[in-house]
């Protein structure tokens, strides 16, 4: 079973534009998310997937600089960005997740992923595994898991321009073809907000990396919640901000 992580990253931004780009205590937005990623011990192979506008060039240097692979393709169609992006190398179960969540918890990848192996080998069908679902997590934690064949009949199947645009939405829409399970945390902390989205999701995250983070070091999602609680002022930095909904 070849797990690939797939992070999918592009400068164009309508809220914050090239805010994968931005420094954070000496490394991109981009390089932090790969390097939490690559934490969890159970994904085999790390890929950044970019559009193939020059516009992102940069985003293919920086992940060269990272020491991950890459893959180019559509803009729109981030869905057969994926497919193709995974059909390349070789995925049997593909982890999605987006650049812009430099607070990502490979702690709680690697729950997600061990709950998958060990159920799937115990005969448990699982097509996707999401903790957004019924969302017990704070954003900027998102993940998903689905095998390379879901992917693929959603690739094959996806009409609707969201559904190719935000490239799950044919797969979790559609329970009566697919086994979709939920990964729930004990307690529910949805009420955070940890993902990088507008200019005062950056001043909390900047704030966030100067008081925890130590050079190559994943403070964790306690260590967080901590800091929050110790400084309460800080959640009011972003509190307003409404998330971004697409249209179906």
């Amino acid at each position: 079973m070849r797990i690939v992580a797939i992070i999918q990253a592009r400068m164009g931004s309508t809220r914050l534009p090239g805010k994968v780009m931005k420094q954070l205590c000496g490394q991109t937005v981009m390089a932090h998310v790969i390097c939490r990623v690559q934490a969890c011990p159970l994904v085999d192979e790390v890929v950044v997937a970019t559009t193939t506008s020059l516009v992102d060039d940069v985003i293919v240097a920086e992940a060269e600089k990272c020491g991950v692979k890459w893959f180019r393709g559509s803009e729109e169609d981030v869905l057969e960005r994926y497919y193709l992006a995974a059909k390349k190398y070789s995925a049997d179960v593909v982890v999605r997740v987006t650049s812009d969540c430099p607070l990502f918890d490979p702690e709680v990848l690697s729950q997600m992923l061990e709950y998958f192996k060990t159920e799937t080998v115990e005969g448990l069908q699982i097509d996707y595994l999401s903790n957004c679902l019924n969302r017990s997590y704070p954003r900027g934690l998102d993940a998903e898991v689905f095998t390379y064949e879901v992917l693929e009949k959603a690739f094959e199947k996806a009409q609707k321009p969201y559904e190719r645009e935000h490239v799950t939405p044919y797969i979790y829409e559609h329970p009566e073809k697919f086994s979709l399970h939920n990964q729930t945390n004990d307690e529910d902390i949805s009420h955070y907000r940890l993902t990088l989205d507008t200019e005062d999701d950056w001043t909390l995250i900047e704030e966030i990396y100067n008081n925890l983070y130590r050079h190559n070091d994943i403070f964790t999602t306690d260590e967080i919640l901590e800091l929050l609680e110790y400084k309460p002022d800080l959640l009011i930095l972003n509190a307003h901000v409404e998330q971004k909904i697409f249209k179906n």
